[in-house]
């Protein structure tokens, strides 16, 4: 079902040398929620009327995605991260509740590891922890197995082109193909997604998000390091059947969290959690962030 609101207002703002898109409804306290791939803003139009009743809520296009700037560098999680922190001081707010999903969710545990002083509190809904993931594909092979489209656009110029010439049966598998729960995309709901992965340089930057990743630097920067503790309140949803990453991704992250941790696994649900359950999705972000207010 696609879904639209009169009450969203588009908006750009300039941040980190870029200009990024973004989409806001509500107000109060801020709360970001930060997409993943191949998405952008869309992915949480279930979650923006319902978090609004209490919240200023904004959801960027994070950098290269629809209407936001797509430079050919900067796709690393140091400068991911710093676009999230100049979006929160541009807005006006010392702090947020950060809220992200895949790469989104990678974004907001890096910003909570560095900057913990700009977060209220941190929702991930499947996305791993970024040096447990890339410990993960070193030494499980299961997923490894999961992961092996990221391996496949590590050879630069090919994915793009394999992609661009079966654009709407890529976008089709990824989400309808992906789900568990089929309806929760309608042909409509992925022709939205295509026509903002097919705008001009938007599928090489979403691709450089993975790129990056595994490129040397990003391995010497984490390799063999413990990582920084979590100090904020941290929620995790996990839809238990996602094809693209082990739910053991979320064994012992209890460890890692210095700070009132939840854990909730959703049963029959993939990796497009907010978009196959978001009255699930809701109701835990909205009784998380709530708390203490």
């Amino acid at each position: 079902m696609t879904v639209l609101n009169t009450e969203w207002q588009h908006r750009y703002i300039e941040v980190n040398r870029i200009r990024l898109h973004y989409v806001t409804q509500g107000e109060g306290d801020l709360v970001l929620l930060l997409h993943g791939f191949p998405e952008f803003w869309y992915s949480w139009r279930y979650q923006i009327p319902a978090l609004s009743r209490y919240f200023k809520v904004v959801v960027p296009d994070l950098r290269g995605y629809n209407e936001s700037d797509k430079p050919t560098d900067g796709y690393d999680l140091d400068t991911l991260t710093a676009d999230i922190q100049g979006l929160i001081s541009s807005l006006g707010y010392k702090s947020a509740h950060i809220v992200g999903h895949d790469w989104g969710g990678a974004i907001a545990w890096h910003l909570a590891q560095k900057f913990p002083q700009l977060l209220n509190r941190l929702a991930i809904l499947n996305a791993p922890h970024p040096q447990r993931f890339l410990q993960e594909l070193s030494t499980n092979l299961d997923q490894l197995r999961r992961s092996w489209y990221i391996l496949a656009f590590q050879v630069p110029g090919l994915p793009e082109w394999l992609i661009q010439q079966n654009m709407r049966e890529f976008v089709k598998n990824m989400f309808q193909g992906q789900a568990i729960r089929k309806g929760a995309f309608s042909t409509a709901d992925t022709e939205v997604y295509r026509t903002a992965l097919e705008k001009p340089g938007a599928l090489a930057a979403a691709l450089n998000y993975y790129r990056q990743m595994l490129s040397p630097q990003s391995w010497w920067n984490h390799w063999g390091r413990s990582p920084e503790p979590i100090t904020v309140p941290t929620l995790v949803l996990w839809g238990e059947e996602d094809s693209f990453l082990s739910h053991t991704l979320t064994e012992g992250l209890e460890q890692l969290i210095e700070a009132p941790f939840k854990l909730k696994l959703v049963p029959h649900c993939g990796h497009w959690i907010q978009q196959e359950v978001p009255q699930t999705v809701n109701r835990e972000l909205l009784s998380f962030l709530r708390q203490g207010k």
